[in-house]
């Protein structure tokens, strides 16, 4: 192998050559997180036949010019392009890759970079598609924890400190709770001026609805425990190229470096060989055509293919607590405390269902259906999926939060959304459901005053209303035991 550093548009650039004399097939990455780490994923590329160049983007580590996110990245990416199939080391065939923000790098080099210097295959893993569909749910809530600790950690600076908001806490652990949030740098003691722009991104869904145009195949590769899952699927069900592959497992976002407590020796896949084997078939042309796919079926061994889908199925709750409670942003629900207290005043509603009779198999989309009422003009609805297991333990399953704007004091019908489950529940398994005024740190306090909750200064508290006979509680359940595929065939197939 040969490995050589050059200034690609100016930009620092790592080369890894594989031994022989090429051409070769290249594969871009480009990432805000220092080319430096990815050495041995180069060098894993480089012994596979792939020549693999690796850039800083503009104005982070050693690359020159003013760190911008999301702002440059086509037309960076498009020169580095440019320049590799100039190169006679390069065959002229490129796949785009790359995790979280490089993710980002790679989908715009395929979506909106001009037409001669789009990658011929994509790898997006745990994609970041863009500012507003980072900082927000789709249902409006802002993600709080999440973008303080990407910001924190890389906004407006050359290197990165991955500790900056753990130290944060650290020394100050109400940090995240002064107001407004908009004010976040001044309390971290340095300048980070994004941090303003990020909240003024409203429009979600831009690379979703190009991703229709896409002409090269895709690769979507995501952790049911991620908090970019449901763009992940989105991607990868919108790709209009000639085959899209999706990859889900039991992880978070670092993927098989960060399993889930539902995880299985079976999980433990080996990412790079199979990133390899699809690019060979995607440069080749012998991917089969349309939308394939696996996912990790949680607590099992098995993985299923991605287009399985249970029956939808309601369950039987019972209310234990709180069907008039109180939504108090000074004592908000925590999104790291999986404790339920039912004494004292509720600040959540709670129900349950009778312990399952028999294994469980939840593969699709969750739901609850509510009448509720929220006596502020502005309210965030967070339902919290819960499993409690026959010994005792408990494991969050999924969360949804949803915001409403309606005249205080009035009833209404309403469903929120708490993602994709992949799990299967034992016997005896009950499941808590909890409904509450807020999900904090994961997301931002509602102030109840309809003000916008990053420059809000002021709180309300907010008076609720559940009507117990107004909630279901809807579950995908596979009618009988699922047919298992292998993902290292499935994949590349």
């Amino acid at each position: 192998m040969t490995a050589f550093s050059a200034s690609v548009a100016e930009l620092a650039t790592d080369v890894c050559l594989p031994a022989g004399d090429g051409p070769f097939p290249a594969v871009l990455i480009r990432t805000p997180y220092d080319r430096t780490r990815h050495r041995a994923e180069a060098r894993g590329w480089a012994r596979r036949g792939f020549a693999a160049v690796v850039q800083d983007v503009r104005g982070r580590f050693a690359s020159p010019g003013q760190w911008h996110p999301y702002t440059r990245e086509a037309a960076d990416g498009a020169a580095a392009v440019r320049w590799i199939r100039r190169q006679p080391w390069s065959d002229g065939r490129l796949v785009a890759a790359g995790a979280s923000y490089a993710a980002h790098c790679a989908l715009v080099l395929a979506l909106d970079a001009p037409e001669d210097t789009r990658p011929d295959a994509v790898i997006a893993a745990v994609p970041a598609l863009g500012p507003a569909d980072t900082a927000r749910e789709a249902s409006g809530p802002e993600r709080l924890l999440s973008r303080a600790g990407w910001w924190a950690a890389h906004g407006d600076r050359r290197d990165s400190d991955e500790s900056a908001l753990d130290k944060a806490l650290a020394a100050d652990p109400a940090l995240l709770t002064h107001l407004p949030v908009s004010g976040l740098p001044e309390r971290l003691g340095r300048s980070l001026p994004s941090w303003q722009d990020l909240w003024r991104h409203h429009e979600r869904g831009r690379l979703v609805a190009r991703a229709a145009h896409a002409r090269t195949p895709l690769l979507a590769v995501g952790g049911h425990h991620d908090h970019f899952t449901a763009e992940t699927v989105a991607l990868w069900r919108a790709w209009g190229g000639p085959s899209a592959r999706l990859l889900l497992g039991p992880w978070g976002h670092g993927l098989v470096s960060a399993p889930g407590p539902d995880a299985a020796p079976a999980h433990r896949l080996n990412l790079g060989e199979l990133y390899v084997r699809w690019a060979r078939r995607a440069l080749t042309g012998a991917l089969a055509p349309g939308r394939h796919g696996a996912l990790a079926l949680g607590h099992t061994d098995l993985w299923l293919s991605a287009g399985t889908d249970g029956a939808p199925r309601d369950q039987r709750l019972r209310p234990l607590h709180g069907l008039t409670f109180t939504a108090d942003p000074d004592r908000p629900v925590r999104s790291d405390d999986l404790t339920a207290p039912t004494g004292g005043p509720p600040d959540r509603c709670l129900l349950v269902t009778p312990p399952q009779p028999r294994p469980l198999d939840v593969v699709g989309p969750v739901r609850v259906r509510l009448r509720a009422t929220a006596h502020t003009p502005s309210a965030d609805w967070a339902v919290r999926l819960v499993a409690l297991a026959p010994e005792g333990t408990a494991e969050r399953l999924a969360v949804g939060v949803l915001r409403r704007e309606e005249p205080a004091g009035t009833a209404t019908d309403f469903t929120v959304e708490l993602g994709r489950l992949a799990r299967r529940l034992r016997a005896g398994t009950r499941l808590r459901l909890e409904i509450a005024g807020h999900h904090f740190p994961a997301h931002a306090r509602n102030p109840h005053t309809g003000d916008d909750p990053v420059t809000a200064d002021r709180l309300l508290v907010s008076r609720r209303e559940v009507d117990p006979a107004g909630v279901a509680l809807t579950l995908p359940v596979l009618p009988s035991r699922p047919t298992p595929i292998d993902p290292a065939e499935e994949i590349p197939r």
